[in-house]
Parts: C-alpha cells; sequence; structure tokens
C-alpha cells in the first residue's frame, strides 16, 4: 500500500474508492449508533456527491456541518471532498450571532446539522439538511455516480475557524496539499492496513481531529467516534476495539490517569497515541509513558500550518519538558519583536515555513499578513505567538503565547512557569496564571487553582508556598480556588474568561 502515498500528491477520496474495493466488508466508520462499511462508506459519498452536484454545486462552493461526530457527518465532509467541495465544519456550541458570520464568511450554500446544534442555529438562514433525519429524503437514489473531480494541491479543502465561541471568527483555508501532507505522515506512525483502529473523541470541526481521523480513512483503518468524551467511556471503547491509535488533548489524558479504574482496562493494543492542541506537562507525560502501552508522540504546530515539532517522548524520555524537534522538511525559527531572528540558545517567537501551510485566513488578507514573516530570501513563514527557546540538542522549549505572558515592573513573567511549580503540589490538579491590571507594577500574575479531591490547603497557605518557590518579580499577587478551569472543545484553557471573572470580582 506504501506505493499509494509515494507522490506528492494524492486525492483522499479516491483512496476511500480503493479500499472500497480491496476491502469492501472492513469497517470504516463506527459510531455509538451504526457502522459504515468501506463499500458502505464509498456508497454514500458517491451520493453525497450526486447530490450536491444536483443542486448545483462546483469545484470551490461551500457548505457547513454542524453538529457532534458522527459517522454520517464524516461521510458528509468525505463526499464533499468527492465533489471538490469545500468543508466548513462549525462548533456546535458556537453563539448563534458567530455562527451566522461563519456561514457568511464561508459563502456556505448549505448546511448539515444534527439535534445537537438546534440553539446554535437559531439565527442562521442558510438552507439546511438534517443529519440525523432528513439525510437519506436529499440524497439521489443508491448506484448514481457523481462527475469525477481531480482536485489540484492549491485548492480549498477545508475552512477551520479559530474562534467559535467568542470572538470574530477568522476562517484557517487548508488547501488540498496540505492535508495530502499529514496523510503521508501516517506511514510513519503504522496506521496502514485493517488492523488499525482509532479512537477519536474530539471533534471533527477541529484540526487537531482532522489530522488523525484522514490517515486512518486513507490507510484504510477503522475510526470509531466517541461524540462526547468521557474517561470511563472512553476507556470501554478503547479495550473492547482493540485500539491501535488515539488523539487526545493533554487535560483528556489527565483525567484518563486519574481515573480510579485505569490501571483495569488492557490496552496492550495500542501502537501510538498523540496529543496536540494544549500545553502538555512533562510529568503528566511521565505518567503516561509509565502506564500506557505504546509510543507517545506529542505534535506542536498550529492550524494554519507552517512549522511542526515532533516529540517522540518514548524515545526521548529526558526531553518531556519540551516539544521535540522541527518535523522533517519544516524551517523552524525564532525572532524578536522587531522580526529579526535571534542568536542561538536566545528566546524568541516561533515561526515555522512547511510544504503543510494555510492558504491564508479566508477573506481576511490583512489578518493573513499579520501572520506572516519573511526571511530576508523572501522565503514565507507563519508566525505562532509562541515564544520559545531551542536546547543545545535542538529541542524546542515553550515559554508561553506572547499575548499571556506577563510584563510586571519591566519583567517578563511566563505563567507556564508558575503553573508549573503549583502543580508541583500534592493539593493541585490542575491550575493557570494570568496577567491582571496592577497600578503599581502595570501587571501583576494571579491564579486560579483546582483543588485535588478530598485537598484542605486554603488558598493563603498555597500562595505562600508557591512564592517561595520562585524567584522574587514571578510572586503571584493573588490566589483563586475555582472548581473547574474554562476550555475549549480541545481542552485550551480560556484565559480570558479568568481575566474577566478576575476583573468582575
Amino acid at each position: 500500500m506504501q506505493e499509494l502515498f509515494a507522490h506528492d500528491f494524492g486525492v483522499i477520496a479516491d483512496l476511500v474508492r480503493h479500499h472500497a474495493e480491496q476491502t469492501p466488508d472492513h469497517l470504516a466508520l463506527v459510531d455509538p449508533d451504526r457502522t459504515l462499511t468501506y463499500a458502505q462508506l464509498d456508497t454514500l459519498m458517491d451520493r453525497i456527491a450526486a447530490s450536491l452536484q444536483r443542486d448545483g454545486f462546483e469545484a470551490g462552493d461551500a457548505i457547513a456541518i454542524c453538529g457532534l461526530m458522527t459517522a454520517p457527518y464524516a461521510a458528509v465532509f468525505l463526499g464533499a471532498l468527492r465533489a471538490g467541495v469545500v468543508v466548513a465544519p462549525l462548533a456546535p456550541g458556537s453563539t448563534p450571532p458567530s455562527i451566522v458570520k461563519m456561514l457568511a464568511d464561508a459563502d456556505a450554500k448549505l448546511l448539515f446539522w444534527d439535534a445537537s446544534a438546534t440553539d446554535t442555529l437559531a439565527l442562521a438562514k442558510t438552507p439546511r439538511v438534517g443529519l440525523d433525519g432528513g439525510l437519506e429524503a436529499w440524497l439521489v437514489p443508491e448506484g448514481t455516480k457523481p462527475a469525477r473531480v481531480v482536485p489540484e494541491p492549491s485548492w480549498p479543502f477545508n475552512i477551520i475557524y479559530s474562534s467559535g465561541t467568542t470572538g470574530e471568527p477568522k476562517g484557517i483555508v487548508q488547501p488540498h496539499g496540505m492535508r495530502w501532507g499529514h496523510v503521508r505522515r501516517g506511514a510513519t506512525y503504522q496506521y496502514g492496513g485493517p488492523e488499525g483502529v482509532t479512537l477519536l473523541s474530539t471533534p471533527l470541526y477541529s484540526n487537531t481531529t482532522l489530522v488523525v481521523f484522514f490517515p486512518t480513512i486513507t490507510w484504510g483503518g477503522t475510526a470509531v467516534l466517541m461524540p462526547k468524551f468521557d474517561a470511563g467511556g472512553y476507556l470501554k471503547l478503547a479495550e473492547k476495539h482493540r485500539v491501535t491509535h488515539t488523539m487526545l488533548v493533554p487535560v483528556q489524558y489527565q483525567r484518563l490517569m486519574a481515573h480510579p479504574d485505569f490501571d483495569r482496562y488492557d490496552l496492550s493494543s495500542f501502537k501510538y497515541k498523540f496529543s496536540t492542541s494544549a500545553p502538555f506537562g512533562a510529568a503528566l507525560k511521565a505518567d503516561v509513558l509509565k502506564r500506557w502501552p505504546g509510543g507517545l508522540v506529542e505534535f506542536y504546530g498550529m492550524t494554519e500550518g507552517g512549522g511542526t515539532c515532533i516529540l517522540e517522548a518514548h524515545l526521548h524520555p529526558t526531553k518531556l519538558h519540551t516539544v521535540g524537534k522541527p518535523a522533517d522538511n519544516h524551517d523552524i525559527r525564532l525572532i524578536d519583536d522587531n522580526g529579526v531572528e535571534v542568536a542561538r540558545g536566545e528566546a524568541g517567537e516561533v515561526v515555522g515555513h512547511s510544504p503543510i501551510m494555510m492558504t491564508g485566513y479566508h477573506g481576511q488578507p490583512e489578518k493573513t499578513r499579520d501572520a506572516e514573516w519573511y526571511d530576508p530570501a523572501g522565503k514565507r513563514f507563519i508566525r505562532t505567538g509562541d515564544v520559545g527557546r531551542f536546547d543545545e540538542d535542538g529541542f524546542l522549549t515553550l515559554f508561553d503565547r506572547k499575548k499571556d505572558m506577563v510584563i510586571s515592573g519591566g519583567f517578563n513573567i511566563y505563567p507556564s512557569d508558575l503553573e508549573a511549580v503549583l502543580r508541583k503540589h500534592e493539593a493541585v490538579f490542575d491550575a493557570a496564571v494570568v496577567g491582571v491590571p496592577s497600578e503599581q507594577w502595570g501587571e501583576t500574575p494571579v491564579a486560579f487553582v483546582v483543588r485535588q479531591p478530598g485537598a484542605t490547603v486554603d488558598a493563603e497557605t498555597l500562595l505562600q508556598w508557591t512564592n517561595d518557590q520562585v524567584g522574587k518579580t514571578q510572586r503571584l499577587a493573588g490566589l483563586q480556588w475555582i472548581d473547574e478551569l474554562p476550555r475549549s472543545a480541545i481542552g485550551k484553557v480560556l484565559k480570558r474568561e479568568l481575566r474577566d471573572q478576575y476583573a468582575k470580582k
């Protein structure tokens, strides 16, 4: 099968057909209510593509999908690609005004949805088709074949929105060539063949999920879809399906490793576990390596693409505090506030260039330019907004987001450093540090902390303990208990909400 991926570019929808011909009865998609074999998926993709063409869709036109991760959702995504149609997957947890803006921005002519998005779509006027009732009536008869469409690498594949709950939506246009790069990387991590089973519990509107979903399907594996994550349910599915691969964000690893029955489950089938999207603490990585069979791989990068660092944690146990080295053919550099590359060993903003890069932000050329940096030779890089430093072995250590860095009395304070200290205390389950206004210092750091179950330490004692562990300029000005840190659907802490919460108090 390796020869199918040897080319610089290939068509993902064609690979589904290849598997339908070679292994028609092998399961492609599994969700709590249904399964689809490769033959069934291929047939359904044909009907979806032909139905879109019947409705006047041409290559480059867009649809939107808003709902939970299910087999019909995945089939619509893949079927649209077969017609050359661009997919804009939208978060069902978005606000109704944001959904309207995203639909308009994508110029989506049709919206596929399910009941989970009912309230979200209250203001949407786009014509729609129900994924959980109405899809079959919309489809052309079985056996109908769509007109063949062969995409070019530069054609838009999907539009991923970076701001689905608050703020102005920003659509990241990823081309077919970028997705093909993700698919080819599948060879490194042994997706190949029908023995591969990937368990996915992050949403399909997230690039986090898609970078594993498409390699699974194109390499002929089975994707087990978990629409809503819970640690106990995940462990049951992993054991039942003899899962070999998974993508999880760090907070999911945290909840799984803390589950009282974790060590009772048979997870010996795992080959690789992946993580991305949020900071992954070294202690948590070490716990995963100790107790969960299979390799652990952390990807550091952006939905926008550019540069990716990869940490194969099982091979580099002394580098768990880093995000690894640049991937092959990925050029990652560090720049200062003036856009000048820093000297080796110095910290700077991470910028990256690779074959896997977004076309730009849809319809927003100014924001696209703001996200780009060009070296003196004119080479295009994507800015990450993250501050980091390479060590002597070429591994990248991240400090923080530039926008999250606290400047107190002229000193730069990285919240991640303080969060790491807090997590060392036995009473701390989770923690986040944000900068708040200070008349004396301009800004000062405060912490929001989730207690370990049963912990009784008071806030003042923990505050003093933390400040005894850090330098004078890093000391916390305050510490508040919180039941749970606010997070996005892919596990990123929403620090803006914490700042707002502090300001209200």
